[in-house]
């Protein structure tokens, strides 16, 4: 394994981790300043996962086709410089535009950066999924302790150039270091119509109602916590420290779940993470007292991220033949329930039902999830696609 690889992979999605946080981050600051409404705030967000939904279904095939090293350099690029952009925006129309776009090129990190790395450690399928993934949850700590120190001083634009700083050493060191894969020769069409062929059909659309049901948790809770924390009564700081907390258990869970999925499998560990999730979930909508809201924040974060991470193992292990394609789909459809998770805590804001209802409408939504990581089958295969 090229010792690069591990480390250049993390970092790339380390930055989908600071994307995941900043707009949960400067939304409650926005909405005070008058700079976005709750409904602007949702579509601005709607707008960027839209980009990623696009990227990670064009850009997660292309790669399958063209190889991966040019296009992580492109996406890191790409995202980097709109995401810089976005620190002088004006108004909800053009931040929207930018978050599109930035979204583009960060969509097709994520599939390239896991089909690499499992690439190169094909017998540590979960752990290795589960390692890079702890930069994505790392990212969103790091952006949610920058929150903390920045915007009071800086204010929220600072935000955006701190995320953008990370290519400046990132994209000359993936072009020095990152090694070429073998691109597959065949057309995209058929990497595509190759998730469908007989041994996966069944497979593949679980995978995509899982991913759904994944990111809706992950987007959803990462958009919308704080807000809906001081919609319970809690102070600014406080909501802000909880998804600190969310992310800081995510990390956690992610180390605990790669080791278990290698041991039992990634089909069970990934249905009993999605069930964990439905329990910590249900639980924080009681007011708990004290210390007991951080504790039940912290185990929510360590079951609803490494259940979505187990589902792109779980798809990495199955798609053994275009590898990127298979978790591209599957994390491009998923963004599908990205977009979804943020609309409805915003809906659920906006009637004041957020909170407990919005946990309880979470807790369905990991029940979902498990449901279908159970329909993948036990015998889900891949099937080699003809070249020509």
């Amino acid at each position: 394994m090229n010792k690069w690889v591990l480390p250049l992979c993390w970092t790339a999605v380390l930055l989908d981790g600071f994307d995941l946080v900043v707009l949960g981050t400067v939304i409650p600051v926005l909405l005070q300043e008058r700079v976005l409404t709750t409904a602007s705030a949702s579509a601005v967000s709607t707008a960027g996962l839209v980009g990623m939904m696009l990227g990670a279904l064009v850009i997660g095939t292309i790669t399958d086709v063209i190889g991966r090293r040019k296009v992580m350099i492109f996406a890191v690029a790409g995202f980097s410089a709109f995401t810089l952009a976005c620190a002088f925006a004006q108004d909800a129309a053009v931040f929207g535009v930018l978050r599109f776009l930035a979204g583009l090129g960060l969509g097709g990190c994520l599939p390239t950066a896991i089909a690499l790395v499992n690439e190169a450690r094909p017998r540590q399928g979960g752990r290795a999924t589960t390692l890079i993934m702890t930069g994505y949850h790392v990212g969103a700590v790091i952006t949610a302790l920058l929150g903390i120190v920045l915007i009071p001083d800086l204010g929220w634009r600072s935000l955006f150039v701190a995320g953008a700083l990370p290519a400046l050493v990132l994209v000359p060191l993936m072009v020095k270091h990152l090694p070429e894969t073998v691109a597959r020769r065949a057309p995209a069409r058929e990497a595509v119509g190759s998730l469908f062929k007989p041994g996966l059909r069944r497979a593949t659309l679980a995978f995509w109602v899982a991913s759904f049901m994944g990111l809706l948790l992950v987007y959803g809770l990462n958009t919308w916590l704080p807000q809906i924390m001081r919609s319970a009564g809690y102070e600014l700081g406080t909501a802000l420290a909880l998804l600190l907390t969310l992310n800081i258990g995510a990390v956690a869970g992610l180390l605990i779940a790669g080791a278990v999925a290698d041991r039992i499998g990634i089909r069970p560990a990934g249905i009993g993470w999605f069930a964990g999730a439905v329990v910590f979930l249900a639980l924080l909508s009681v007011k708990l007292p004290g210390a007991g809201v951080y504790v039940a924040v912290f185990l929510a974060g360590c079951f609803v991220f490494s259940a979505q991470v187990l589902v792109y193992a779980y798809a990495g292990r199955v798609y053994e033949e275009n590898r990127a394609t298979g978790i591209g789909w599957a994390a491009g459809i998923g963004r599908l329930g990205a977009i979804s998770g943020p609309l409805l805590g915003g809906a659920l804001l906006t009637a004041g039902l957020a909170h407990p209802w919005g946990f309880y409408a979470f807790a369905v939504v990991a029940a979902l999830g498990a449901v279908a990581v159970t329909a993948v089958g036990p015998r889900a295969k891949s099937v080699v696609p003809h070249t020509g």
